[in-house]
């Protein structure tokens, strides 16, 4: 007790702590999203760049019909089966640290499949770069989660990794075009090189990490039952494209997988330390969004692969007439990305822009249920390129941004790679799903056409269109289905002020 005696001054009130300030934000944090965007176009690149670059790489190297898908699947076996310990990792030693060994180990892995000098090299050189693009994705996405905190910024950034995340693969083909017709193949390969330099340079200079947990461990068991059931499902839909559905390994392979996801889940309720904490698939914002995103690149994969086959089989374009086609879906991407969804992210509530996104996405697929042998590409093809671009671009900005919005920073790279699998693993199934629905209704379409005096090629051209029309009918219903889940799960409001990222239990989860 401070007793105050007569005549003395009294003493000055002792003032009330202040609050802690907000968090200053990182001055560096927009060089930041330079190389975190830089690494995520060359993640997303790789999944098709090489697609167009197979022809020649296939004469080259000898590799036989049956082999050559393994060019691709060998990267999304690894890719998207190795993503939840990838995310995990970056988690548990820094993301940081993570983000540079996965560019410098993308980097090493293209220099070997570019020297490729048989087809055993170019695969193993493919899953390396799987396995490093599992490393390199996650930490990316959780990098840029704990970095832009602020609503408004917060938006722009997750734009531009929107529209890289969904334009990309059209990239990758004007990329792989280009590259295939006025150098080589191998340059497909070689381009990650300079663009992986120039991301690890940068990211040493600016990137800021949060310390990490100490005492951290890794789920072992749920490694192995996670990575193992999602390896066996995307292997087994990789499968089911040459073997077919009803071949024993491929049912096999999906019963496999989904055994070892029943234990998975089973085991992450009693892991001291799960790979994968289910409150974050509880969520039901996130779990939308997840779901959302796998529904999305169904069609998405699809929509790609016949329209690179019908615009180079069918209409006869060169593969650099062919990336450039799909220029502008990748312009309808950035428009949609940076100028509708990042302006309006904070203002109305994320399914407003998700739902009519995929809507409109699924209606550029319907005008290209329309298109024949004849069909002209300005009139018939490019407005629904425009459509499935601007649908792409509302869609996946708010999907990255709500889904891994406030998380706990020592969960931001487990949920990222949860969302990259979502993403990988629509892909690959529907890649897959959406090819063997055409191949099956081509080849009931030249049954029942051909005859003795009918003109077999013409037969034959107008089979391979029936069969792309009737399962991009199916890619719509997929995305009509992805639009009624964003509008019905994601129930989420704009946040319109800053909320940190350490304080999980307000719903920043549904910027």
């Amino acid at each position: 007790m401070i007793v105050h005696r007569a005549g003395e001054p009294a003493p000055a009130p002792v003032p009330a702590p202040e609050p802690d300030p907000q968090p200053t934000p990182d001055p560096r944090r927009w060089w930041a999203l330079v190389v975190i965007a830089l690494a995520q176009l060359m993640v997303v690149l790789d999944a098709t760049i090489v697609n167009i670059a197979l022809p020649s790489a296939q004469h080259d190297l000898g590799i036989t019909d049956g082999n050559r898908q393994w060019v691709i699947t060998a990267y999304s076996l690894a890719f998207g089966g190795l993503l939840l310990l990838g995310g995990r990792i970056a988690d548990l030693v820094g993301r940081k640290r993570t983000f540079v060994l996965g560019l410098v180990g993308f980097a090493l892995a293209s220099i070997f499949g570019g020297a490729a000098t048989g087809p055993g090299t170019l695969f193993a050189a493919r899953a390396l770069q799987g396995v490093f693009a599992a490393v390199l994705a996650p930490s990316a996405l959780s990098l840029l989660t704990t970095t832009f905190t602020d609503p408004e910024e917060r938006a722009k950034a997750f734009g531009t990794y929107g529209t890289l995340s969904a334009s990309g693969a059209a990239i990758g083909f004007i990329v792989g075009g280009l590259l295939t017709q006025y150098l080589n193949w191998r340059w497909c390969l070689y381009v990650n090189v300079p663009l992986a330099i120039a991301a690890v340079c940068i990211a040493l200079t600016v990137l800021r990490d949060r310390p990490g947990p100490t005492a951290a461990r890794l789920d072992v068991p749920g490694v192995l039952l996670g990575c193992g059931g999602l390896i066996s499902i995307v292997y087994a839909v990789s499968e089911a494209q040459p073997r077919g559905w009803s071949d024993p390994l491929v049912p096999t392979l999906l019963a496999t997988g989904i055994t070892l996801l029943t234990v998975f889940v089973w085991w992450q309720t009693r892991a001291p330390v799960p790979l994968l904490p289910l409150h974050i698939v509880r969520d039901r914002n996130r779990a939308g969004c997840f779901l959302t995103m796998a529904l999305a690149v169904v069609g998405m994969f699809g929509m790609f692969l016949f329209m690179t086959y019908y615009l180079q089989v069918v209409l006869e374009y060169s593969p650099l007439q062919t990336g450039l086609a799909f220029l502008p879906l990748t312009a309808s991407i950035v428009t949609g990305s940076t100028q509708i969804s990042a302006r309006l992210i904070n203002r109305v509530p994320p399914r407003m822009l998700m739902a009519p996104g995929m809507t409109l996405a699924a209606g550029g697929m319907l005008v290209l249920t329309r298109m024949t042998v004849d069909s002209v590409y300005a009139t018939q093809i490019l407005p629904a390129l425009v459509l499935m671009g601007l649908g792409m671009g509302l869609t996946f900005m708010p999907v990255f941004s709500t889904a891994t919005a406030g998380v706990d920073p020592q969960d931001a790279g487990v949920t990222s790679a949860t969302v990259n699998t979502s993403q990988q693993v629509g892909g690959s199934i529907g890649t897959t799903l959406l090819n063997t629905i055409a191949t099956t209704s081509a080849t009931a379409y030249a049954g029942a056409h051909l005859t003795d005096h009918a003109d077999r090629a013409r037969i034959a051209a107008e089979a391979t269109v029936h069969g792309y029309t009737v399962a991009i009918w199916c890619a719509a219903a997929i995305m009509l289905t992805a639009a009624l889940v964003a509008g019905l799960m994601v129930t989420g409001r704009p946040t319109r002020h800053h909320v940190p990222t350490e304080q999980p239990a307000l719903p920043e989860s549904i910027t």
